[in-house]
């Protein structure tokens, strides 16, 4: 076979051997997962979406993104320790664990949408100190005239405080920005 006639079969012949990785089981495989990939990804921009707008529907926003979600849709729950009252460490997370519980439960029962995009966001929690039970009270109050869920936890007075001592208000779950507008100036604890 001459020269030339001998390329132009190599030729087809490599031709005919990509084709064989695009249209065998291999290629199968791999066109079939791009296509599964692609279609699932579809399918959760569109739930997602559907999911970001009933929030905002449960919120009663009627679809004023800014105003409703935080940064990025961004969901958070604060906990404010009094600092004034000088509780152990345990004490304290004990009475956090109090707040996020109590709030957890109020907003399961009030607005399950809204706490399945908080659990969505990863339950983002974040502690801060309060100087005083005045600030606490103030606190609260500010929190629910925007709406906000609030849990203020009274200790039993059983450890090492007196009984009835406010310890921890819990704000939230509920829109970052919005948190953020009441306790955006209280540092960590």
């Amino acid at each position: 076979m001459p020269l030339h006639l001998r390329l132009q079969h190599a030729d087809r012949s490599d031709r005919f051997k990509s084709m064989d990785l695009l249209y065998g089981p291999l290629g199968f495989g791999v066109v079939a997962g791009l296509g599964c990939g692609l279609l699932l990804g579809w399918q959760l921009r569109g739930r997602l979406a559907r999911t970001s707008k009933s929030v905002m529907a449960a919120m009663g926003n009627g679809g004023n993104e800014t105003s409703v979600m935080g940064e990025g849709g961004e969901f958070k729950m604060i906990l404010v320790v009094r600092n004034d009252l000088k509780m152990g460490k345990g004490k304290v997370a004990a009475q956090c664990a109090h707040a996020a519980v109590s709030a957890y439960k109020q907003v399961q029962h009030r607005n399950p949408k809204l706490l399945k995009q908080w659990e969505y966001c990863g339950q983002p929690k974040v502690v801060v100190k309060a100087p005083d039970e005045d600030t606490l009270i103030d606190l609260l109050s500010r929190a629910k005239e925007v709406g906000l869920p609030v849990s203020l936890i009274q200790d039993a007075g059983r450890t090492q405080i007196a009984p009835g001592s406010r310890t921890v208000l819990g704000v939230g779950p509920g829109p970052a920005d919005l948190i953020d507008s009441i306790t955006g100036d209280l540092k960590l604890y």
